[in-house]
This record gives C-alpha cells, structure tokens and sequence, in this order.
C-alpha cells in the first residue's frame, strides 16, 4: 500500500487493512526496527492487539537507535522475538502438513533434522 505515514496505522487505508482480517496477533518488522516496526506494534497494542515485533527481520541506522526502540517497545508490551521463532510458534505442530513447507522456506540447519524426525514416525 502507498503511503506517506511514517506510523503504518496513522494510515486509514492500512488501518482498516489490518481491521478487516480480524486478527488480534499483529506481527511487524521495518526498514528501521525504532521506527517503522515500533511505531505501528505501539499503536497496535494501543488498539487492544497483541502486537510481535521480528527483531531480525527489521533494519535500524545504528546500535543506540536499535537499543532505544526495543526499549521502547517492550516497555509498551510489544513481545519481540526473531522472525523464525515466531513463525515456529505460529505453526505450533510440526505434524501439521504445511511443518515441512514452514522449515524449508525458514532456511534452518535442524529444519532437516525436525522433517527426518517427523518422516522417521510417519507423520
């Protein structure tokens, strides 16, 4: 979506985007970790979601800049995490028939050992 709103949810269009999925768990990440991730998983916690930030999915200009927005956000109840684990928990079975699409796309070193596991008791 094209957009000039430097926070993603000052967007109404985007705004109503993310309404009409009827999600309550949000997860974001951003070209600047302290600004274009936090700023909307702020506003979403602000609006009653459980806001996720994938910390190394997201950019930022400096150290200091990175320290100060993970501050910021988890002061404001933003779970931050890294994007493969969110997407394991998300997953939640690796029995599920789409476990081996979500380990192969993750790129993981033990992604091939969880399917060996998985094929070796016949799921």
């Amino acid at each position: 979506m094209d957009r000039s709103s430097v926070n993603a949810f000052d967007d109404p269009t985007v705004a109503r985007a993310i309404e009409a999925t009827g999600r309550k768990k949000l997860i974001f990440a951003g070209i600047s970790l302290e600004v274009c991730a936090a700023f909307p998983a702020i506003s979403a916690i602000g609006k009653g979601y459980d806001a996720y930030v994938a910390v190394d999915a997201s950019g930022t200009f400096n150290q200091t800049k990175r320290e100060a927005g993970l501050l910021r956000m988890l002061q404001a109840g933003v779970v931050v995490s890294d994007y493969a684990t969110l997407m394991v928990e998300i997953l939640k079975d690796n029995a599920r028939p789409e476990a081996g699409a979500v380990y192969g796309a993750l790129d993981l070193p033990w992604a091939k050992l969880v399917g060996q596991i998985a094929l070796a008791n016949g799921k």
